[in-house]
């Protein structure tokens, strides 16, 4: 109960916590970023081929082999070249990048540098809705929120991919929620996820009927109902309009500076993501500041 009075009373003290606190946080992200899309496909192909063994010869159905597992949790991290098991001091986030000097200890590999940066940006971020918000439910909620945001953003990223075992468990809490007017009533909650689902889905389908190729992927379908179900629909505009203005200045700057393929798809939750957690963090403000530029209120 001290440590809680401490937090309500110093601002800067319980900013700091969040901060070190989610520096852990952007390590285990880390995990998850690189595990769960294989974890999906692990689990995809082990589907397709029980499918097609049933197909062909039911009678003739092998039971899977125990293999090795593969999880959050399990094998520990080692460095993908030489298989060094990555001990306790060589985790410490950030630290043990800069004592390493970004390589394995064993066999001098180099490290990524995303990964510290993750870290990072996970700290920061989170300490920024520590401030926004202080000592409160909001807070706790809106922190749940950005690590799963970051961990969509980074997967989409690399693999064109946003994980229903992220988005669906964030959508359904959004909701839940929305019982308690965290950040939205139950209504405004309700009409966001569906609302935020059924309009990229019209979009899809209307440039799909005009072009004959898909426009975007169902998962950002998912990502905006979530969105949605934590901001309300009224916060729905905002969000696909600041996504959309941000996607299209970062595709012509791909496409006139370094030469990007027009055909080549460009991944949308990342932007969708950084709309929602600004709208989310600042929505009340973005829509008086329209308001007021629209010269309505």
């Amino acid at each position: 109960m001290e440590l809680l009075a401490i937090f309500k009373e110093s601002p800067a003290f319980f900013i700091t916590v969040v901060g070190l606190f989610s520096l852990m946080i952007g390590s285990f992200l880390n995990v998850v970023i690189l595990r769960l899309p294989v974890m999906m496909e692990r689990q995809w192909r082990a589907q397709c081929t029980e499918y097609l063994t049933d197909a062909q010869s039911p009678e003739a159905a092998i039971p899977p082999q125990e293999a090795v597992p593969f999880n959050l949790a399990s094998p520990r991290s080692r460095c993908p070249q030489c298989g060094h098991a990555i001990t306790a001091l060589e985790n410490i986030p950030i630290l043990s990048y800069l004592m390493l000097r970004g390589r394995c200890s064993s066999c001098g590999a180099r490290i990524p540098a995303r990964y510290p940066l993750i870290e990072a940006a996970t700290a920061v971020l989170s300490m920024i809705v520590a401030w926004q918000f202080g000592f409160s439910w909001e807070t706790a909620a809106a922190l749940v929120l950005t690590w799963a945001l970051i961990a969509l953003s980074v997967i989409d990223f690399d693999h064109h991919l946003l994980p229903d075992d992220i988005t669906l468990p964030l959508l359904w809490l959004g909701l839940a929620l929305s019982l308690f007017e965290v950040f939205a009533d139950s209504p405004d909650a309700i009409i966001g996820a569906l609302a935020g689902y059924l309009s990229l889905w019209g979009v899809y389908w209307l440039f799909k009927l005009l072009t004959g190729k898909e426009g975007m992927g169902h998962g950002d379908f998912k990502l905006l109902a979530m969105l949605g179900a934590w901001a309300g629909w009224t916060y729905l505009l905002p969000i696909v309009l600041l996504s959309s203005l941000v996607g299209a200045i970062v595709g012509i700057t791909l496409v006139v500076l370094r030469g990007r393929d027009r055909n080549i798809p460009i991944p949308f939750g990342p932007y969708l993501a950084t709309a929602g957690w600004i709208t989310l963090l600042w929505g009340h403000e973005i829509l008086d500041a329209y308001w007021g530029w629209m010269g309505v209120g």
